[in-house]
């Protein structure tokens, strides 16, 4: 099977799209699938992934060039229809799937249907509520604010009425897309690399080294330096959280914050000579953020907007307790016993579940934790019901392109 993925969501320093879609690529080599990812980048310019041992497929990222996004530079416009359209009508892929609804969906939703067996849209970011609905909800009714949004879920409705699935990675996500009238919604929970983020990632030297000088708990941050996550929750709850100590006279608590984006100057200003509170910038070894998720006595998340969380489900697999908002796809993986939600930006409620977590006897905590982890889909295990339903789509959609797929199985076989 040939799959292309079309996107904007691909920073060049990385993120949860772009880890998604370089799993993504591995799987399918293993799979033996043709497997490209078409995102904007500085120059246009090919890049072939590394298939791994005993792959049969492979797996390419063609950077179309583009400028650099105002907010946040290390994004590019993915401005060259003509550069995505050229690229699948040479490759006239089983599949075309859009991750972005900007110039990713209309590229897409241009090709006629002759140059593609299905076409899919992954429904990655809650554009229209995340960024829009709170700044107008300060000055209009609730009802002028769904007036305002309705030509942008229009818009959602065309792209996935366009396309024969919209993947979505939360109930939450599912349910607000089809409350909107959204067409053929299929849930599917993104995996994580269990290999990887595992319980057995634990490190007590990597645990000291993030800590410094603190002695006392390790609460963990992750995720981009961007005004819809929130890192002002999460930073105020600690402020309350380290005076609340304080008081008590308990162990001051350590707050490791790993990401980068364009909130980062902002953020560091804000926290100016606080040794408990420690920026480590976007860590590109995931085994490195494995083993200082694991080695954490829990995860502090502020965004209400999540589709999914990948962070999140990474440290859930780790075995690490969280605490999450209670609205948006972080919510669904706060388990109980391994984890705790608070009202959604109230800060104050947030560093309350800080405390009643970090609380609880720990030992009750990890076991809880533990059968969290044991809950979390692999990456194996997501692509495959992906690729599965792919091929129900295409059977069912395209008939023709099912003699297509086995024939080139053959081919392949026969080489």
């Amino acid at each position: 099977m040939k799959v292309i993925d079309v996107t904007e969501f691909y920073s060049i320093r990385g993120g949860g799209v772009r880890s998604h879609l370089t799993d993504k690529g591995h799987v399918s080599c293993q799979l033996g699938n043709d497997h490209w990812v078409i995102a904007p980048g500085e120059r246009t310019t090919l890049q072939v992934v590394e298939k791994g041992e005993n792959a049969t497929g492979q797996s390419r990222v063609h950077y179309v060039g583009g400028p650099a996004l105002p907010y946040d530079p290390t994004y590019h416009l993915l401005w060259r229809v003509d550069a995505v359209r050229r690229l699948v009508r040479q490759e006239q892929p089983d599949v075309v799937e859009i991750h972005s609804p900007y110039v990713a969906a209309a590229s897409c939703l241009s090709l006629p249907r002759k140059l593609f067996g299905i076409r899919t849209f992954v429904w990655h970011a809650d554009f229209i509520d995340t960024y829009l609905r709170g700044p107008l909800a300060r000055r209009l009714s609730a009802s002028a604010v769904d007036r305002v949004l309705e030509p942008l879920w229009a818009w959602v409705r065309t792209i996935a009425s366009g396309c024969d699935a919209t993947f979505v990675a939360s109930r939450w996500q599912a349910e607000k897309l089809l409350s909107h009238g959204v067409e053929r919604v299929s849930y599917l929970p993104f995996g994580v690399d269990k290999r990887r983020f595992a319980p057995s990632a634990r490190n007590e030297s990597v645990r000291r080294e993030v800590l410094g000088a603190g002695r006392g708990p390790l609460l963990v941050a992750i995720g981009r330096f961007a005004v819809e996550k929130r890192w002002d929750v999460v930073l105020d709850a600690f402020f309350a959280l380290r005076e609340r100590r304080a008081r008590d006279g308990s162990e001051r608590a350590t707050l490791a914050i790993f990401g980068d984006g364009p909130e980062r100057q902002r953020m560091e200003a804000r926290v100016a000579g606080a040794g408990d509170v420690r920026f480590f910038g976007f860590e590109r070894d995931r085994g490195r953020l494995a083993s200082v998720l694991a080695s954490a006595d829990l995860l502090i998340h502020g965004c209400p907007y999540e589709t999914f969380g990948l962070g999140i489900a990474e440290a859930v697999s780790c075995a690490t307790p969280i605490v999450v908002p209670d609205e948006g796809g972080a919510a669904e993986q706060a388990l109980p016993g391994a984890s705790e939600i608070y009202p959604a930006g109230d800060a104050v409620a947030c560093m309350r579940a800080v405390e009643r977590l970090l609380g609880r006897d720990r030992t009750e905590v990890l076991t809880y934790a533990h059968r969290a982890a044991e809950s979390v889909p692999s990456v194996e295990e997501h692509f495959k019901h992906l690729f599965s339903t792919y091929e129900d789509l295409l059977k069912k959609e395209r008939p023709l392109e099912r003699s297509r797929i086995d024939s080139r199985r053959r081919a392949r076989i026969s080489q």
